[in-house]
């Protein structure tokens, strides 16, 4: 799977929440296109599963059990790919949560924290320690937002708060470029079948009534499949996307342009 060919053929990356949905459908994508991949997920089985699919198929990869809101764990993981693979070329920060399905007034401070802490907090603790690592010679982070990073969204404040952050986090480090020698860029998907929507949100009572709503705004007449994500975090780790800096990047169906 890995060697001269690829759009990634070379590089090393870190994906972030690789176990599952979006994050394994890029782990598994930037391993058949030639990139060495650092698989970074709390949870250990299925981040041992993805790492195993990936050795299997012929690529290389390195399972570093990390939960991104915990520093220490970041770090550890970071160097640990670094340690293993010679270098840190990239890295696709995808771990989240969703949101507390509740209205601003009912809505704990502790799951409001939980969700700031892991979708935004847990952002930059891994972009701080990916730049740092990539310092020498430079490289690209793509991150984690949603299409609710530029709009608003009814019961989901502190998921749509995060996300916001995650866009102002994206730009304000991407202006450092110059210094940095890394490039950031944004996604913003739509609703997206994980593993997390159809059996945390799907299933909860509390979100039924938003999900016909949601189904009419992608006007391309479909959710979203993991796969349509990890291509366009494909594309913006790649060497063909190398004066993209800054962007935020629908991929949405239609989702934020109506």
């Amino acid at each position: 799977m890995t060697g001269s060919s690829g759009m990634l053929a070379g590089k090393v990356v870190i994906v972030t929440g690789a176990g599952s949905g979006i994050g394994r459908a890029a782990a598994l994508l930037f391993a058949r296109e030639g990139a060495r991949v650092g698989i970074m997920e709390r949870d250990a089985t299925s981040g041992t599963e993805v790492t195993e699919l990936i050795a299997q198929q012929g690529g290389e990869a390195l399972f570093c059990q990390a939960d991104v809101a915990q520093e220490e764990q970041v770090s550890a993981a970071v160097d640990a790919v670094v340690a293993r693979f010679g270098r840190l070329d990239g890295a696709f920060n995808n771990a989240g949560v969703e949101m507390s399905n509740q209205l601003v007034p009912d809505l704990s401070t502790p799951d409001w924290q939980r969700v700031i802490d892991i979708n935004l907090t847990g952002v930059f603790l891994c972009m701080r320690h990916q730049t740092r690592a990539m310092a020498q010679d430079g490289g690209a982070i793509v991150n984690m937002s949603s299409g609710d990073g530029i709009i608003g969204q009814p019961h989901a404040a502190d998921y749509v708060a995060s996300k916001h952050g995650v866009i102002g986090l994206t730009r304000a480090a991407s202006c450092e470029a110059r210094y940095t020698k890394v490039r950031v860029n944004a996604l913003l998907p739509g609703l997206i079948l994980t593993p997390m929507v159809e059996e945390r949100l799907f299933a909860n009572p509390a979100f039924e009534a938003q999900v016909a709503p949601m189904a009419e705004r992608h006007s391309i007449g479909r959710f979203g499949k993991p796969e349509d994500v990890a291509e366009a975090a494909l594309w913006l780790l790649c060497d063909r996307s190398a004066f993209i800096n800054g962007a935020l990047l629908t991929v949405d169906g239609g989702y934020t342009a109506r």
